[in-house]
């Protein structure tokens, strides 16, 4: 499929998908959230691609936030449904994708850019990388789960602190805080997000899976993330992975894990 927002690369089992407007920083419009949606929905049922990078083009930005033109006179109707669709299609999709996804945040997340990363299941960041939720100086909140996921990653007072101020933070406060997970020069970036993307496919994608699933339970309202652990923890015991994984541990040798 050809798209003409984001750029999709597919080579040794990593999918590596890049927001592809430089000249607006790589802002997020419409046009775009919709090629995402797309592009995940044919990554799912790529049985070749293991692993999800998200990045941005060009070395300004991974992606400055949303398209503010499109939504500047909306409704209260109108935006809601934006939020909504926006949660319910890109973000809560790649939250939730049974696949790892890693964002490589390359220099601007604002805004709607550091929901994308935040929705990610970790981030890594270049050293010139500035992140932050503007949106109150705009009169506006985050919409795309900004509320939700950021208190999850820095902590509810830090979270505060940065919504209400509307400022940015660079990537050493960030790894402070616990919302990226490396530093690393912008140079370095993209081979630090590989390497990390082939030491996951090194185990069981079966299990990985099913470990996102348990860790996602957590934030579910009226589920109890212990019982879906258990739950998913007494299913592996029933694929060819966890066959392999035993008996090679047992043989003293590395695992050729089937992914089944």
């Amino acid at each position: 499929m050809s798209y003409q927002n984001i750029l999709l690369e597919k080579e040794s089992g990593i999918a590596k998908l890049s927001i592809n407007r430089p000249k607006k920083l790589n802002a997020l419009n419409r046009e775009t959230l919709g090629e995402i949606h797309s592009a995940f929905a044919e990554l799912e049922t790529d049985d070749e691609v293991k692993v999800i990078i998200i990045t941005g083009s060009g070395e300004k930005a991974f992606v400055a936030g949303a398209d503010i033109s499109e939504f500047a006179d909306y409704s209260v109707e109108e935006g809601k449904n934006l939020a909504a669709k926006g949660q319910k299609e890109v973000f809560d999709r790649i939250a939730n994708f049974k696949k790892p996804v890693i964002a490589a945040i390359n220099g601007f997340a604002l805004g709607g850019g550091l929901e994308l990363a935040m929705a990610a299941h970790f981030r890594i960041a270049s050293d010139n990388a500035k992140m932050g939720l503007p949106e109150t100086s705009l009169g506006v909140i985050p919409g795309y789960g900004g509320t939700q996921r950021l208190p999850q990653l820095v902590g509810k007072g830090r979270a505060m602190e940065m919504i209400m101020n509307a400022g940015m933070i660079d990537a050493k406060q960030a790894l402070q805080y616990g919302l990226v997970n490396h530093v690393t020069s912008a140079e370095e970036l993209m081979e630090l997000a590989s390497k990390t993307a082939h030491k996951i496919m090194r185990n069981s994608m079966v299990a990985i899976s099913r470990a996102i699933e348990a860790i996602n339970a957590n934030d579910e309202d009226g589920v109890n993330g212990f019982d879906k652990e258990v739950e998913n923890f007494g299913k592996s015991f029933d694929t060819e992975d966890f066959k392999e994984g035993t008996s090679a541990f047992l043989e003293k040798r590395k695992a050729d894990f089937p992914n089944k």
